[in-house]
């Protein structure tokens, strides 16, 4: 080899030598000791359940890496779902049926470098002028008073200032504003009961049965001990005594004279308007809140179409456990089949 062969492979050795190897990655041994630090994650799933559960991702070089971990022996395990964290332990080999031997980090210690993010904060009750959109009981809170202990009922509830000589309750909410915190619950509207023309039918007028989505009413006071009190509206209502032949007790049964449902229908009363501007919604003039005849403007009502004659009107106050008239009380109508329904009367 001549000289300037030489030398070249002299440059090229000493070149060499001044290139740094790549760093060997650690290897994870089963019975090893180890310290990692990454981001732990739970509620993992594999084929067959073959898994601890548990996750971690850290990183072994510059690169990523995942080893599932026994958090078994770790209290409160779920509050580090998620979070940065540092896990000591041994790591362990266990053979599964589909996945095979599959190395897993023991966790003795489990110690926070970040905290876990925190939970989506639980959606918070929602208010309208003298209404309460009550999360957690799933229901409309209307602010109310008991306006009346005796006397034949038309309604269960209207605003003030329009039917209190028939009604149980007042209240100052608008009706309009008690239809739209009941569609934020999920409730579904329909309509009062009425009658239409069809003119494409030569002029012939159709009834229409009301419908809507049913919604429980009950009325939450303070008892004589201050404890909070819910009883269904049903409770206060009462056959009257001339529709079934007598006084009470005059061979007539209990259970003959009980209102027949807690239920009504989520009629949504009507809106009204053909002319420029806005519509009206119906209910907010005449004040008709739950109705027990039927008017076909009411915001809920019950099932069927029942008359308001004075010879029809066949319900009254039964005044037992009712509140004093002027008593500040709550109307709570809480649509059925939501996720906060619970089992009550019909």
């Amino acid at each position: 080899m001549g000289v300037r062969g030489w030398v070249g492979l002299a440059v090229a050795m000493v070149a060499g030598a001044a290139v740094p190897l790549e760093a060997a990655e650690p290897v994870i041994k089963a019975g090893e000791k180890v310290t990692l630090t990454g981001t732990l994650q739970g509620g993992i799933m594999a084929i067959g359940g073959e898994t601890t559960g548990w996750r971690l991702t850290y990183r072994r070089g510059e690169k990523p890496a995942k080893i599932e971990v026994d958090m078994a022996a770790i209290a409160e395990a779920r509050k580090f779902d998620g979070a940065e964290v540092t896990v000591k332990g041994r790591i362990i080999s266990k053979s599964y049926v589909e996945r095979g031997p599959t190395l897993i980090l023991k966790a003795a210690t489990v110690t926070p470098e970040k905290e876990a993010p925190a939970p989506p904060a639980a959606p918070g009750n929602v208010k309208l002028p003298g209404i309460t959109i009550n999360i957690e009981e799933g229901a409309v809170d209307v602010e109310g008073t008991v306006c009346l202990h005796a006397g034949m009922l038309e309604f269960v509830a209207c605003t003030k200032g329009t039917k209190e000589h028939e009604s149980i309750v007042a209240v100052d909410a608008r009706p309009m504003h008690i239809h739209t915190a009941l569609l934020l619950l999920g409730a579904q509207p329909g309509n009062p009961a009425m009658r239409r023309l069809l003119e494409e039918d030569g002029g012939r007028w159709v009834e229409y049965p009301p419908r809507g989505g049913p919604v429980h009413v009950s009325l939450v006071f303070a008892g004589d001990d201050g404890k909070t009190i819910e009883r269904p509206i049903g409770d206060f209502i009462t056959r009257a005594a001339d529709d079934i032949g007598g006084a009470p007790g005059a061979g007539e049964e209990v259970e003959d004279r009980k209102f027949p449902t807690n239920t009504f229908l989520f009629a949504g009363s009507q809106l009204h308007g053909d002319g420029p501007g806005p519509r009206r919604y119906l209910a907010d003039g005449s004040g008709h809140v739950i109705s027990i005849s039927t008017f076909g403007d009411e915001v809920l009502c019950l099932p069927g179409v029942h008359g308001h004659d004075n010879g029809a009107l066949i319900w009254e106050i039964n005044p037992a456990g009712l509140p004093d008239v002027g008593a500040k009380v709550t109307l709570r109508l809480r649509p059925r089949g939501g996720s906060k329904d619970r089992d009550r009367s019909p």
